[in-house]
């Protein structure tokens, strides 16, 4: 026993330890769920910053196909008047300006790409926060009631078995002889009670047969020739009629 005590104490002080050392869980998430709102913020200038480098690729290959036309209009215009150098330099630079608007213009498809893929994981991103919260709210609820299950199972184990198991034999036998005494309180309250009542009838008893007596004596005061009371026996007296007559 003293053994399995010992061994029990080792597991709950590593417990602790493993605990104590552990990082909060509680933390761990809400620092999860911050880290993933921050690179949602990143990734949203990300998508703002390739938005308006698309926009302005789009101003710039229009700016360019707009100086083509115009050099195109001049070289027409050279070329009414007899210039034909000229109008070759300008068709020179409506070339050149050509190709920086093909150029952009297939940048502007790119980047619509990526522009579009970034839209698409900044959208996959909000879910998986969304999600994180809410699985963060459940892991922390879980997290607070698994801690508090090990504290009870803790506090309960601190509690020795043989013990508890002593003290609630302790308090049976305790009520136990409360109960005793209060039954042998009452049987003791009932025979005296008994007793008190039994002599009240036993005095009725005396009473009654000292009144009988007492009447039987005055009767025989009253009555002389009526039976009289002698050593426990009763005789009869003789009547006038009976006693001898004298002489004279």
């Amino acid at each position: 026993m003293e053994l399995i005590k010992r061994i029990l104490r080792v597991i709950r002080a590593n417990l602790n330890s493993l605990i104590g050392n552990a990082e909060d869980p509680e933390k761990i998430l809400e620092q999860t769920v911050l880290e993933m709102q921050e690179n949602l913020v990143r990734l949203r200038q990300g998508v703002a910053q390739a938005i308006a480098t698309q926009k302005r690729t789009e101003r710039q290959t229009a700016s360019a196909e707009s100086h083509a036309e115009e050099w195109y209009r001049r070289a027409q215009l050279a070329l009414q008047q007899g210039n034909e150098p000229l109008a070759r330099e300008a068709l020179t630079k409506r070339q050149a300006y050509k190709e920086t608007a093909t150029a952009l213009s297939q940048q502007i498809g790119q980047q619509n790409e990526v522009v579009a893929r970034l839209k698409k994981d900044m959208r996959t991103l909000e879910a998986k926060i969304s999600e994180a919260k809410t699985k963060k709210d459940m892991y922390i609820a879980r997290a607070r009631s698994a801690e508090a299950t090990y504290k009870l199972q803790e506090m309960l184990g601190g509690v020795s078995t043989t013990s508890s198991l002593n003290a609630f034999e302790r308090m049976e036998e305790k009520v136990l002889q409360i109960e005793a005494q209060s039954e042998a309180i009452a049987q003791l309250g009932s025979d005296e009670l008994e007793t008190k009542f039994a002599s009240l009838e036993s005095g009725n008893d005396v009473d009654a047969e000292l009144a009988a007596m007492k009447a039987q004596v005055l009767n025989d005061a009253e009555n002389p020739q009526s039976y009289r009371l002698s050593e426990g026996k009763t005789t009869a007296l003789p009547s006038h009629k009976e006693l001898p007559t004298q002489e004279p």
